[in-house]
């Protein structure tokens, strides 16, 4: 994916339907949306130009209470509520609710093709394949999430959406075997719908959301006046995505994002520093991220490369804390999210990692703690005995995940003090799982720096993030480096974790200070060590965002 092989969506079209509170299932049908709300109860039909929404079941409408599934085949619709399949005749227009189907689990999603009918359930953890004409079952597939999926079919093609895993997938609709996965840009997607323009006969996917969100809202009552609430977020947006195969990849949703990285300085105590040079890493360029241009902030710098990484160098012939100044670089930046398609059959027989990896990826460079017993034990028990590289590092993320819990510290601790806690930031885990990972012989590094605040609809407005956050890489031999995030799939005590971010980032992410620190001060070309002083002591920094565009790949 390079700059010419993107464009920006001329259209996007978000659809926020009116007095809508949970979409759930969607379908695309004579020129209009129609959708469940969940919440309300409600059968909606949209439109999707002007955002007019219609209630079509006006006197059934409490039977769709908690509705979650919805398709629409032969001026027939079907829906799912609870554990029962219902289905009304569009010819009446009345949208009387008849059983067609109760079962003894709940059913999450629907879709209807030809005389089949595929079910989704998360108690089940299955795609249930149901013969329409005797309402009786043929077979079932494995589901490839853990969260509540929704579901519609495209030839041969099945495609889910799964509120957990942030995903939509496509499977293969004759063995139930995943062709793909994509992130979606927004979290909890809860239905899509494949839509055909009609003047250039264009297919879009369309996914729906329903999420509660924080907002500031206004308490005459309250002192101060105002007070934290929760309010329903549900809309349509369209998701684009390419599939490449041979790489073994896909993009999603790709945004045009503005950041920049400032240091005011602002030093805490008197201090004379000669020849200073400060090196701060500039983004990276990677499957998903590429660099449209950079520019100086402030002041000038020249430009060094080093391990591949580009690095920003501001020089400063006398700097003492009497001196004021902002200096640092602004990048404009293509960043997607992106899901590496690779499974553990593709790595049974990989080469062996060259000398110069281990002795750079697979050593304790980052006070890792892994000649502790603490550290080496669990490095055992974390694998068991299997062998494929790609469980095993599944194997330890879900370690980590079982032994931490997430919590803020102001300080990072070593692994081996981290896991006997079993509380720990970004970080923590990020050093965990780096130490457990090169104790069996996984090379991996740390990657960062900062990500985005998650919202793309809110463009050309300043965005800051709250702070900084680092994930992992690990290295598959004949594959390349794989991302991994260090915390942020850790939703539940004990499990089951999402795979959302293992072999996944979201757009959000931005990737720089690959094998390198971020940011670091010498004089007279000396490091300067913290013990001597630390930029923090000299320095605030200021990070911000600006989604500029949205963006789609030309496949």
């Amino acid at each position: 994916m390079t700059p010419k092989q993107s464009s920006a969506v001329q259209a996007s079209k978000t659809i926020r339907p009116i007095a809508a509170s949970s979409i759930y299932g969607i379908v695309f049908h004579e020129g209009f949306v129609w959708a469940l709300d969940s919440h309300n109860g409600y059968l909606l039909k949209i439109d999707p130009k002007t955002e007019n929404t219609t209630i079509l079941n006006t006197y059934y409408w409490s039977d769709f209470l908690g509705a979650t599934g919805l398709a629409i085949t032969d001026n027939i619709l079907w829906f799912t509520n609870r554990e029962c399949v219902y289905c009304c005749s569009l010819v009446t227009k009345d949208f009387e609710p008849q059983l067609f189907l109760r079962l003894d689990y709940d059913i999450d999603g629907i879709a209807v093709w030809e005389s089949t009918i595929y079910l989704t359930s998360q108690k089940l953890g299955q795609i249930l394949i149901y013969d329409r004409d005797r309402a009786t079952k043929i077979t079932h597939f494995y589901a490839p999430g853990i969260g509540v999926e929704n579901i519609t079919v495209k030839e041969e093609e099945i495609w889910l959406t799964d509120t957990l895993e942030q995903t939509v997938y496509c499977l293969d609709r004759g063995t139930g075997e995943t062709i793909f996965s994509v992130l979606t840009p927004f979290e909890s997607p809860t239905g899509l719908a494949f839509d055909t323009d009609s003047e250039t006969e264009q297919e879009t996917l369309y996914v729906a959301y329903a999420e509660r969100e924080i907002y500031i809202r206004d308490n005459p009552n309250a002192e101060p006046n105002y007070e934290l609430q929760y309010r329903d977020n549900t809309f349509i947006h369209p998701l684009y995505f390419h599939y490449n195969r041979e790489e073994k990849y896909a993009l999603s949703n790709g945004y045009l994002v503005e950041m920049s990285y400032t240091e005011e300085i602002s030093p805490l105590d008197p201090i004379e520093l000669n020849d200073l040079e400060w090196r701060i890493a500039l983004p990276a360029e990677t499957d998903r991220q590429k660099i449209r241009e950079v520019s100086a902030i402030g002041l000038p710098f020249t430009e060094q490369v080093k391990d591949g990484q580009r690095i920003a160098v501001f020089k400063f012939e006398h700097f003492n804390s009497e001196q004021r100044y902002v200096f640092g670089w602004k990048a404009i930046l293509e960043v997607w999210s992106i899901k590496y398609q690779i499974q553990p059959r593709h790595c049974e027989d990989l080469p062996q990692l060259t000398e110069e990896f281990k002795q750079k990826y697979l050593t304790d460079n980052d006070n890792l703690a892994m000649d502790t017993d603490i550290i080496r034990q669990a490095a055992s028990r974390a694998i068991g005995r299997e062998t494929n590289i790609l469980r095993q590092v599944y194997s330890i993320r879900n370690y980590v995940y079982d032994k931490l819990a997430y919590g803020i510290k102001p300080h990072i601790d070593t692994p081996d003090i981290v896991l006997k806690r079993g509380v720990g930031s970004c970080g923590e885990y990020l050093g965990l799982l780096l130490a457990l990972c090169r104790l069996n012989g996984i090379a991996c590094r740390t990657v960062g720096r900062y990500k985005c605040p998650g919202d793309p609809l809110k463009k050309n407005i300043p965005l800051q993030p709250d702070y900084n956050h680092v994930w992992m890489e690990f290295y598959l031999p004949g594959y390349g480096w794989l991302p991994m995030e260090s915390n942020p799939d850790d939703l539940f005590e004990g499990g089951p974790y999402p795979t959302r971010f293992f072999m996944g980032l979201a757009w959000y992410h931005a990737e720089m200070a690959k094998d390198t620190a971020f940011e670091m001060i010498t004089s007279g070309g000396v490091k300067i060590e913290k013990e001597t002083v630390s930029i923090g002591e000299l320095a605030l920094n200021h990070i911000r965002f600006v989604v500029l565009d949205e963006l789609k790949p030309n496949n």
